[in-house]
């Protein structure tokens, strides 16, 4: 039976990436990327956000623990984990996205900017 696994999302960071290092010496980066979405329902569209936990490693790691802040607009493309583990002996389950690929993206230029400037920093 053919599977396919893949995940493309774009979004916002939650909070500053949190970068740890595995015993290995593996760059393990956490993030979560808030991604806005409009549902029609009758005559009005209602703005919605789901919240997804992103897992970063080795080298694409380290740069995003390092130049990612929040706030900051990400397309993050991956494939969805999903992972079990024992806690004061309750099983739990989460399902997060690994991801394969970032693409850092300029953030929406302010009001008043000139065309082209919104990915500048001084």
């Amino acid at each position: 039976m053919p599977a396919f696994n893949r995940v493309i999302l774009v979004g916002n960071v939650v909070h500053t990436p949190e970068l740890k290092f595995s015993p290995a010496g593996i760059a393990v980066c956490k993030a979560s990327l808030a991604v806005n979405s409009r549902v029609k329902k009758g005559d009005v569209y209602e703005e919605t956000v789901d919240f997804f936990d992103i897992v970063f490693f080795g080298k694409t790691g380290e740069a995003v623990g390092e130049y990612v802040k929040k706030g900051q607009p990400l397309l993050v493309e991956g494939r969805l984990k999903q992972e079990r583990w024992e806690k004061d002996g309750v099983k739990r389950t989460a399902v997060r996205v690994h991801a394969d690929a970032v693409q850092f993206l300029a953030p929406r230029a302010a009001e008043g900017t000139a065309p082209g400037a919104e990915g500048m920093t001084q």
